[in-house]
């Protein structure tokens, strides 16, 4: 299984902003196409005040700072350029749909959706939407939020597809501001199974494909609750893909690109339990040859190397 989507990590809340322009941008986007990716994903268009297009709704009603570039439309551009399928990442406020106010998160986010197809959706690049609401269980209504911010974003679209990215409650979903690398217990795959169950079953018909992030677990329990993920979404008439982290929660120093070994192992993990794509999070900052980080440039090449890339 190779890599065939990336997470674009421009609304970032804890790694290193590379500050690219233009040039960087349409460099890493031929990058990507030379190692066969074919989707990329805007993270979120805008966390708190933070944007990543001049958003007129999030200026209004969440006082946002209005950035010097319009990232979307460059985006779109360079996918358009380099034959990429863009997806549009949602809104994150930051607030209310941690505190359980799901509507209110849904209402800013439906405004932003209106106002970004008005002045994006003629791109013939723009492919779909990504719900940038993450979570590992069933929590603050995420269902609701889910179902009713996905059947908006299809409706006003003319159906384009809708993708979530969860991660699993593992012994390394720890808080990324500290050293810790592990909790002292993860959730067991009986839960798991059981909340995504409950979850998939509610936004059928909302949600297209799901890809749960691959790093929050052991790597000797990943095949496990790969191959539930995979299940679950058969069963709901979803598409299963896998968000193949590209950086490494094994060490206290957040974050670094992972070791080759290590997502070779992933992606391996992935194909046998019968997943259908693999993106990651994310390629420019933890693979790309450009990356700040020369780690990424020799995982680069170890990948090319293994695939036969020239």
């Amino acid at each position: 299984m190779r890599l065939t989507g990336t997470f674009l990590d421009e609304i970032s809340h804890d790694i290193p902003h590379q500050n690219w322009g233009k040039q960087e941008w349409d460099r890493d986007f031929a990058a990507m196409k030379a190692i066969g990716i074919d989707t990329v994903i805007l993270i979120r268009c805008g966390w708190k005040r933070w944007m990543t297009f001049p958003s007129k709704v999030l200026q209004e009603e969440r006082s946002g700072f209005a950035p010097p570039v319009d990232l979307v439309r460059l985006f779109l551009d360079l996918s358009e350029k380099h034959g990429l399928s863009f997806y549009f990442g949602t809104y994150d406020s930051g607030e209310f749909w941690h505190q359980g106010k799901y509507q209110e998160e849904v209402d800013v986010c439906r405004k932003v959706v209106d106002e970004v197809w008005c002045l994006y959706g003629d791109s013939p690049a723009f492919k779909g939407w990504y719900l940038s609401q993450e979570v590992s269980r069933k929590v603050h209504s995420i269902v609701d939020l889910y179902a009713s911010l996905g059947r908006h974003c299809k409706a006003i679209s003319g159906g384009l597809p809708v993708l979530i990215s969860p991660y699993i409650q593992g012994v390394k979903a720890v808080y990324a501001f500290n050293a810790e690398v592990q909790a002292a217990q993860g959730i067991s795959p009986e839960e798991h199974e059981r909340d995504w169950n409950e979850i998939m079953s509610g936004i059928t018909g909302s949600v297209d494909a799901v890809a749960f992030q691959d790093g929050h677990v052991d790597f000797a329990q990943l095949p496990e609750f790969l191959e539930i993920n995979s299940h679950l979404a058969r069963k709901h008439g979803l598409h299963c893909w896998t968000n193949s982290e590209t950086f490494d929660r094994d060490m206290p120093i957040k974050f670094l690109p992972i070791k080759w070994e290590k997502l070779l192992l992933k992606l391996r993990a992935a194909e046998k339990a019968g997943v259908e794509k693999a993106i990651t999070f994310e390629f420019s900052h933890f693979m790309s040859p450009n990356s700040c980080y020369c780690q990424a440039h020799g995982l680069y090449r170890r990948y090319c190397e293994h695939f036969g890339i020239v």
